[in-house]
């Protein structure tokens, strides 16, 4: 392993549909972090989310993620924790000193910097990094492959004969 400027980085999310977007924040991770905390939200906090009941159980997204972690040999370089909220172990983890988020995530890394400034804990470095796009040009989601307009790699599902 290559050396890596961080010990313990940061990351979270619902991870349903483990897609090309995630793995993508996933490797920034690894890439910066010799061991990376990943927090995964509870089945509680998805019941917020768009077509909640549809959205993969805890459990399963949990395996998912497991088994390509270990397939990218990232196997003894992580923990994953429950999210019962959007900071997590984030805002208490004195260890931690970077989180990975997408643009879109980027306002809730702030905020726990703000916690943990008032925590007087260390403030942790944000890496931020550009939504993968799909096939047309618009980010790759779940909710998009849940839809089914996209695959998890970003192509697009056509329904039916396209129009000539």
């Amino acid at each position: 392993m290559s050396e890596v400027p961080y010990e313990w980085a940061a990351i979270g999310g619902t991870f349903d549909r483990l897609h090309k977007g995630h793995k993508t924040l996933l490797r920034r991770a690894f890439e910066l972090g010799k061991k990376v905390l990943i927090g995964l939200t509870t089945q509680d906090m998805v019941k917020h989310k768009p077509d909640w009941e549809i959205i993969a159980s805890y459990d399963e997204r949990k395996d998912e993620l497991e088994k390509w972690l270990e397939t990218e040999g990232y196997g003894g370089r992580y923990i994953i924790r429950p999210l019962h909220n959007k900071y997590g172990p984030a805002i208490t983890m004195l260890e931690l000193e970077l989180i990975v988020v997408s643009e879109e995530t980027c306002p809730v890394a702030k905020e726990i910097n703000e916690i943990r400034h008032d925590s007087q804990l260390p403030l942790l470095h944000i890496a931020v990094l550009t939504m993968v796009k799909a096939e047309d040009q618009i980010s790759i989601s779940s909710t998009r492959i849940r839809a089914g307009q996209i695959d998890r790699d970003g192509r697009i599902i056509y329904h039916g004969v396209p129009s000539q």
